[in-house]
């Protein structure tokens, strides 16, 4: 059954494309200036490109998740959102900041930015990820706090299930665990400490809970099995997700000035961090192969299938590769974490939301159960291209890692970090062509949704 509130959710899927697009421009612009490092010099500098582009990701994340909640939490409970013109007024508020921020970074000296936005009163900015106006961060907490109040009470007066308050969990968890990007303490130690509690805990803690939650109701909708046994498969995997990524944290703290025993903790449940993402993924093929119809939205069945693969290829295998202690000694900081990084990322939250979105959209612009056969062809093409060029982009980084740790850090005569960085520089040039790839394919699913044709009913 559809209700009319969902269709907020369209605002906040189009915002987040619109973001995913300056987000892959911008890394773009980085990867060549990794061997043309004067590239639109001094108009973008790296730092400020870099800036950008992570914080686009987080944003458009963000936004594809609320756009999530805001569709599924009124079907779950079966009832309309609790007021849909708060919904919509905090979109404009955290798209009007995003823009404001963005906008800022281009066109204002960072430290003169700093100054301007009242950072001597309460420091935060400054810091990876979390390089925000103190003022812009203190709006987004006023837009979580608005979204979990309608969230919630949407939930508290509807049929309350399993996916719907693992979602409510995973976003209180969200928007708690960013209330550390505000204690910014002078202790270099303890400031990474608390750091890592905003970007670990919400990447490999409570944002699985959100994946785990909108996974399951895609496939729910897409498969027809039984509730409860997908119920039962989110219960163990949300469990295991929390006990390895809480305590996998430990993996941060290695080199940083903390105990010794963060060595044992971090190296023993980060390398259980792989079990959940396996987890997942036996969990998505194994519904979809118990299926008891043949849902004609293909393409968001390939796309949640695609989750399980590259969330346990990114965030599992490439994250087990340099997660023991005695290997991170040598690999941390090295274009191996970027490997990891791009392929989890893109594994875990990028595909899930695009899931979200491939499901979603043909209902909320009025199809009968999905886009036509022509449309879903012309997306499982972006899915295909999006997905190898990462997988590409991920071994070329790996391959850029591997050559920089011996080359700069293992070999009995180490060599310097720039000479280093000429020698794998071919790495590099591999990366930004694939990185082309991606953006194609990025374009083809964007213009999958106005390719006419035959309507599929569900």
């Amino acid at each position: 059954m559809q209700y009319q509130s969902q269709s907020v959710a369209k605002l906040y899927f189009i915002a987040a494309i619109a973001l995913f697009v300056a987000q892959i421009l911008f890394g773009l612009i980085m990867g060549l200036q990794y061997v043309m490092g004067d590239f639109l010099f001094p108009e973008i500098p790296f730092n400020v490109a870099r800036m950008v582009h992570t914080n686009a990701l987080i944003v458009w994340l963000l936004m594809g998740f609320m756009g999530a909640a805001y569709y599924m939490v009124p079907e779950e409970a079966e009832r309309e959102l609790h007021s849909p013109k708060l919904a919509i007024a905090l979109f404009w508020i955290f798209l009007a900041a995003a823009g404001a921020t963005v906008l800022a970074y281009l066109t204002i000296n960072y430290a003169d930015l700093a100054r301007l936005t009242g950072n001597d009163l309460l420091p935060t900015m400054g810091r990876e990820f979390l390089e925000q106006p103190t003022i812009i961060k203190i709006g987004i907490v006023v837009v979580a706090l608005g979204f979990l109040f309608n969230i919630g009470m949407t939930i508290l007066k509807g049929r309350k299930t399993t996916i719907n308050l693992v979602m409510l969990v995973g976003l209180v968890g969200l928007a708690v665990f960013f209330l550390f990007s505000f204690y910014n303490p002078t202790n270099l130690v303890q400031d990474k400490y608390f750091w890592w509690w905003t970007v670990h805990l919400w990447v490999e803690g409570v944002w699985e809970l959100i994946l785990g939650s909108m996974l399951a109701y895609v496939l729910i909708k897409t498969t027809g099995v039984d509730r409860e046994v997908i119920e039962k498969w989110l219960y163990v995997i949300i469990a295991m997700a929390l006990i390895t990524g809480i305590l996998g944290t430990g993996h941060h703290f290695y080199w940083i000035g903390t105990p010794e025993y963060w060595q044992i903790v971090g190296s023993v449940f980060s390398a259980m961090e792989p079990i959940p993402f396996f987890m997942m993924t036996l969990f998505a093929f194994n519904m979809v192969n118990a299926r008891r119809r043949e849902h004609p939205n293909k393409a968001a069945v390939l796309w949640a299938l695609g989750t399980g693969v590259m969330a346990f290829l990114g965030a599992g295998v490439w994250g087990f590769l340099h997660t023991l202690s005695p290997v991170n000694y040598y690999t941390h900081g090295s274009q191996i974490t970027a490997a990891h990084g791009h392929m989890a990322f893109y594994g875990a939250y990028v595909m899930i939301v695009l899931t979200m979105i491939s499901y979603a959209m043909p209902l909320m612009r009025g199809r009968a159960g999905a886009n036509s056969n022509k449309a879903q062809v012309v997306e499982m093409w972006s899915f295909w291209l999006m997905t190898v060029s990462m997988v590409f982009i991920t071994l070329f980084l790996t391959g850029a890692g591997i050559l920089q740790v011996w080359l700069q850090r293992y070999s009995d005569s180490p060599l310097p970090f720039m000479e280093v960085q000429e020698k794998i520089a071919i790495f590099y040039w591999m990366r930004e062509y694939t990185g082309l790839v991606f953006l194609a394919g990025l374009v083809l699913y964007i213009i999958s949704f106005f390719v006419k044709g035959e309507e599929k009913a569900a």
